[in-house]
């Protein structure tokens, strides 16, 4: 018989110890390898003093919830996990760890930038979740949190590489396309008329490359991963095939890059898109009515992975509802959510995130012998 999962069986200070362990030794090594592990756009950008005084606490928090877990359940290995990781950290040098190494700016691993998201968006939206949940009973660490964790990992930990896959197609086929004399004009609107214009052309843009994922056949084998959640919270929007991610944001990027829009607009759209991608899959009641029509709710974004046969293949946008209005796919029923989430019609995928990785392949070579 498993041990139980409530508060005080040791579970929940057992998995806190062993988070914060990995963050803390993620850390360390950040410290060490630098020119490997962080984003140089951010190093600059660290108060270092802060961070290692946060690293202590996070280290001895670590620590200490492992201990507590050890001596409240019967299993010790979270609790054992939790303190292994600490203990090894502190071995590499702890919150006193050194900055080692030359810094340049060649390939590296975001480690430091999935540090921070996981740390932010935890931080965000588990409380969120707690207070305003639809779904009360739906646990933190539901059925296949550790695959969408994953997602999330390789998404930010390959930032670089998903960059070069996404912007880099986009400004080096569509060049052609842009014009200095436009680029100029858009570049010195001001700042609020350019995010909007930036939302809208993005989320056009997106609205069909999104729509064409689910109606060619070919596209969808890899869509289809992101429908397969059967559960709705903030980490599940991370589940995402590298093809699915890669196409929808190259083309994406197509407009934003021939039109010149600035970098600090740029970078706000990226910045709301990133908080408001999460926020529309979480597990919130909100239904946010007087956006109705307007901007992506969680509550419109859910009717989209439904597999109610009613709403399936509607609610396309991932900013602006209106288009959905337009284009004839908007589904928003006053005052009902979902009964339920992930594919209709019986379709399934493997679990876990390499055979997920791997499933869009082997489907199309078992078609092909078909």
């Amino acid at each position: 018989m498993s041990e139980s999962t409530r508060f005080g069986s040791g579970w929940i200070s057992g998995t806190l110890s062993t988070a914060l362990g990995a963050i803390g030794l993620g850390a360390v090594l950040c410290f060490h390898f630098p020119d490997l592990l962080t984003m140089p756009e951010l190093r600059g950008l660290y108060p270092v003093p802060y961070v290692r005084a946060l690293l202590h606490l996070v280290l001895v928090s670590a620590f200490l919830l492992g201990l507590l877990s050890v001596m409240l359940r019967r299993s010790k290995r979270l609790g054992a996990a939790g303190m292994t990781l600490t203990l090894v950290a502190a071995l590499l040098g702890g919150s006193r760890v050194p900055i080692d190494g030359e810094l340049g700016d060649g390939p590296f691993l975001g480690l430091d930038w999935f540090l921070l998201n996981l740390i932010a968006y935890s931080a965000l939206f588990i409380p969120l979740e707690r207070l305003f949940a639809r779904l009360p009973e739906q646990r933190v660490f539901r059925a296949s949190w550790r695959t969408d964790l994953s997602y999330f990992f390789v998404s930010t930990l390959f930032v670089q590489v998903t960059t070069l896959l996404t912007l880099e197609p986009a400004m080096i086929l569509f060049s052609w396309a842009s014009h200095p004399g436009l680029q100029a004009w858009i570049a010195k609107q001001p700042f609020l008329l350019q995010f909007v214009e930036i939302l809208f052309v993005a989320d056009l843009t997106q609205y069909w490359v999104h729509r064409a994922f689910h109606r060619v056949p070919w596209l969808w084998r890899f869509h289809k991963i992101h429908h397969s959640a059967e559960t709705m919270d903030w980490l599940a929007g991370s589940r995402l095939h590298l093809v699915d991610i890669a196409v929808t944001r190259a083309l994406s990027y197509v407009p934003v890059y021939v039109l010149g829009f600035g970098e600090a607009p740029l970078f706000a759209y990226v910045v709301f898109v990133s908080i408001q991608a999460t926020f529309i899959h979480a597990n919130l009641r909100f239904e946010l009515r007087a956006l109705r029509g307007l901007l992506a709710t969680p509550q419109f974004h859910h009717w989209h992975h439904t597999a109610d046969a009613d709403a399936v293949d509607k609610n396309f946008a991932v900013h602006l509802q209106v288009l959905d209005r337009i284009f004839g796919t908007f589904h928003l029923p006053k005052g009902r959510w979902p009964r339920s989430y992930g594919l209709a019609g019986g379709e399934r995928v493997p679990s876990g995130y390499l055979p997920q990785l791997v499933e869009p392949f082997r489907a199309k070579a078992q078609t092909a012998k078909e």
